[in-house]
């Protein structure tokens, strides 16, 4: 259901909420990244908030959505670091569900600068938790958007399902195509949007444009992303074919997290009631925006009237 077909809300709603990955990047740039058994100097390091979920709300917040983190953490370091973080965002995190040991991911990017790609070695250990009952059911009959990976399965689903009675749209950023159920975690939401690589190896399609086309049944709107190819994307209520959104023309700086913050435009667009064409346009404006920062964390996250003035000047790849 879109966020328009249920325009009344209780007090104390939201634009959107996410339940999954949060994590902590410690990111190293490099000139060059080493072959085996050599030794590189590290030109810049910093310490960032990540995630999946994290990112993407970070990022609807700056675009001036109401978000909420539904999440489980303990009380360690890391996971303050990571509430801290998305509170300067603008993200609330009251909602918070404290869970004893449930740590946020750890990651280690290393950033090439001659070829402008990333490695990520990350560790997802410690993303534990929580006991089985536990569901933010007030907070799901709140939200408008309610975005979810595939992180801690059996609560993910139930959650979405939840969402979806309550009458919001469930937005899907699936990673890992090879896990287990993974199909039918795809069936709970009604936008769907994940990275070629994940589309292809879940539908067997050779082309981005008929995986999304295959994406889409059941009503569901399919989004495919292609990095510097740009978007391919299908209305499961329009059976045409699917479309193409070019790339937009940016000097990048860094691509992590590039896809999250998609995430997080597309989910603050369908929230204020965007087309389908318009939040695919504004979402990759807002990646390419991303893409081309000087990163100083999540203020480097550009506002709605960066984007707006972006598009009026847009360049296509």
């Amino acid at each position: 259901m879109s966020p328009t077909d249920n325009e009344s809300r209780p007090n104390g709603s939201f634009d959107v909420v996410a339940l999954g990955s949060v994590s902590v990047d410690d990111r190293l740039w490099v000139t060059t990244f080493p072959e085996a058994d050599m030794k590189v100097p590290i030109l810049r390091r910093d310490r960032s908030c990540g995630g999946v979920c994290a990112t993407a709300l970070a990022a609807a917040a700056r675009l001036g959505a109401k978000a909420a983190y539904a999440g489980i953490l303990d009380d360690s370091e890391s996971a303050r670091f990571v509430l801290d973080e998305l509170n300067r965002a603008g993200v609330d995190t009251s909602n918070i569900h404290k869970y004893p040991g449930a740590t946020p991911a750890q990651a280690v990017i290393v950033i090439d600068q001659s070829s402008r790609t990333r490695t990520i070695f990350y560790d997802v250990s410690g993303f534990v938790g929580p006991e089985y009952e536990w569901l933010p059911a007030s907070l799901l009959s709140r939200t408008r958007v309610f975005l979810i990976d595939n992180f801690r399965l059996d609560l993910t689903m139930r959650a979405a399902r939840a969402a979806r009675a309550a009458g919001a749209a469930v937005l899907g950023d699936f990673e890992n195509s090879t896990m287990p159920r993974i199909n039918e975690l795809v069936e709970v939401v009604d936008h769907v949007v994940v990275s070629r690589d994940f589309a292809l190896a879940v539908t067997g399609e050779r082309r981005a444009a008929d995986a999304a086309r295959q994406l889409r049944q059941n009503g569901r709107t399919a989004v495919v992303t292609c990095g510097e190819e740009g978007v391919w994307y299908a209305d499961g209520d329009d059976h045409s074919n699917a479309k193409h959104q070019p790339a937009f023309v940016v000097d990048t700086v860094d691509t992590t997290g590039c896809g999250d913050v998609f995430h997080g435009a597309y989910a603050a667009a369908l929230s204020r009631g965007f087309s389908l064409d318009k939040r695919i346009l504004f979402s990759a404006a807002v990646a390419a925006l991303w893409a081309a920062a000087k990163r100083d964390g999540y203020a480097s996250l550009p506002r709605a009237a960066e984007v707006e003035e972006f598009l009026s000047r847009e360049t296509f790849a």
